[in-house]
């Protein structure tokens, strides 16, 4: 049965007002995260030398993650998100092994193909050593047992725990009906090798189990938040009640791109936050041949849509999706979604190799080990994120409003979109572009300064100065993304340390510097573009 829309929207004032005495929405907007598969991030040594089929289980620890935080860290990311943590099946399956962590079957025992509690404890306490925050990924939607196809499913119920009856569940069905809520969430997912037994969530003594077992679970790890995996196929009212039980900020997982869907969990108080899924999709078509001016647009409708905006999860990668370089392995097409994701609004998450630019497909092949790059601190999009993150954590030490306010749209067209973030002393200015390294030379202008300030473009190390009217020149060249802050801003920091006067960027590929006219035409663009968005 399904609950009232008032019972949803009574739990959820409720729900968060609780959250104050850990880390907050507040706190985790401040974070960038690092999504870590531990399975595929560092060995217990280190060791960089192995392969491994990528179906099956690849040796990564906690305490090899524990022993590799200063790769994460020297990236400039204040907080890492894992894989779920509790005990999974051990079973030889058609689709792989439970290397990835989401196959439950006891939530109160720790994967020990992961390591020991110890191990554990001793990765959380490193990590906050090092005022970093954790999030943990959990599966509240289903427990998972071998499948051999023949439907319906043979599950054992009484090998979970603590769901050790049939009781607990739904009925046998398999989701058909993906716009029909009934279906997808009371239905089975994905009825092959494995069976996903669902989780009757609506029902009282569920809801109560696994609101209990996240309470002590936060508590007895010092857990500082939570990613729910498959937020959309449990039911409304379940979500709020298990987020205030654990009395953490949660991400839950709504795989959608439309605002009206994504944002319901908000605006009914249902989730504080989610992975930005609404701004997913146009990002990567825009990459690809589509139009920045489509995701201009979707940031306008899910501003209008959503409560907050500040508080989605910003990704372009996922354990879950093929990799942004499986598309197009352009370099200076990363870059640019690597900035608009660590500079966008929201909490900026990046996946694991992401940095090193893998290139895997669709699962298992974009869950690649990730000390098959020996953990190269100088691969390109590592030094950019490391730069940016720099960039992102300084100016919200220089101002707390960096983070409570949208950013203001620029520029914007079929191939530019330029975005001021953060207030006048603190602000970021960026420019991302989706001409590839095959891109033209040209010259632009993009406002957000005050006149005559000396600024920095801090992705070259170049300086310049704005003009009378508050505008940087732009020496725009081989598809290169543009950040640009107020040179005081970086005193006392390590950005930049050495700069050199901007100049117009060398010709390649047979293509000019556009020069004076079309540096006129583009600045009245900018001009149309800003009456297009008020």
């Amino acid at each position: 049965m399904r609950t009232s829309f008032f019972s949803v929207a009574a739990a959820a004032a409720l729900a968060f007002a609780g959250l104050g005495s850990a880390a907050d929405a507040d706190e985790w907007k401040s974070r960038s995260i690092y999504q870590v598969m531990i399975d595929r991030y560092a060995h217990d040594d280190g060791s960089t030398d192995t392969t491994c089929e990528m179906h099956l289980f690849c040796g990564g620890t906690w305490k090899g993650l524990k022993n590799k935080l200063d790769y994460i860290q020297d990236m400039g990311f204040t907080a890492v998100q894992i894989s779920p943590i509790v005990k999974n099946m051990n079973d030889h399956t058609a689709v792989g092994d439970a290397y990835h962590g989401y196959w439950s079957v006891d939530n109160y025992a720790l994967n020990d193909k992961f390591g020991t509690e110890q191990d554990f404890k001793d990765l959380v306490a490193e990590l906050h050593k090092r005022d970093m925050l954790l999030m943990v990924d959990v599966v509240v939607n289903n427990m998972v047992q071998a499948f051999d196809n023949v439907v319906p499913p043979k599950i054992d119920f009484s090998k979970f725990n603590p769901f050790n009856d049939e009781k607990y569940f739904h009925p046998y069905c398999n989701v058909t009906q993906w716009e029909n809520s009934t279906d997808y969430q009371n239905c089975w997912l994905y009825p092959y090798g494995v069976a996903l037994a669902d989780l009757a969530t609506e029902t009282k003594p569920v809801a109560d189990e696994l609101s209990k077992w996240v309470k002590g679970l936060v508590a007895n790890y010092s857990i500082d938040g939570l990613r729910i995996d498959a937020a959309k196929h449990v039911n409304d009212a379940f979500l709020p009640q298990f987020v205030e039980a654990s009395g953490v900020f949660a991400f839950g997982e709504v795989l959608t791109g439309v605002p009206k869907d994504m944002c319901r969990y908000q605006t009914l108080g249902l989730l504080p936050g989610m992975p930005n899924y609404l701004e997913y999709y146009p990002l990567n078509k825009a990459f690809n041949g589509g139009s920045l001016a489509d995701v201009a647009k979707l940031r306008n409708d899910a501003a209008s849509t959503c409560n907050d905006t500040l508080v989605l999860g910003s990704f372009i990668e996922n354990h879950d999706m093929p990799r942004f370089a499986n598309q197009n392995d352009d370099l200076a097409l990363a870059k640019n979604a690597m900035t608009y994701i660590l500079l966008n609004d929201g909490i900026p998450t990046v996946y694991q190799g992401q940095e090193q630019h893998f290139k895997g497909n669709g699962t298992p092949f974009n869950r690649e080990p990730l000390w098959t790059s020996k953990y190269d601190k100088t691969a390109p999009l590592y030094t950019l994120t490391a730069t940016l993150n720099k960039a992102r954590n300084n100016a919200i030490k220089l101002s707390p409003e960096y983070l409570s306010k949208t950013s203001e749209t620029l520029w914007v067209d079929v191939n530019h979109l330029c975005l001021k973030k953060g207030p006048a002393g603190s602000q970021i200015v960026f420019c991302i572009n989706n001409k590839s390294s095959k891109g033209d030379s040209y010259e632009s202008t993009v406002g957000g300064f005050k006149p005559n300030e000396k600024i920095v473009e801090v992705v070259g190390c170049k300086t310049s100065t704005t003009n009378s009217f508050g505008n940087v020149t732009m020496y725009m060249g081989n598809g290169e993304p543009k950040v640009y802050v107020l040179a005081s801003s970086l005193t006392g920091t390590d950005i930049c340390p050495q700069t050199t006067e901007d100049a117009p960027v060398k010709k390649k590929n047979g293509a000019g510097v556009l020069g004076v006219t079309g540096s006129v035409l583009l600045t009245a663009v900018i001009g149309w573009a800003a009456v297009f968005l008020a």
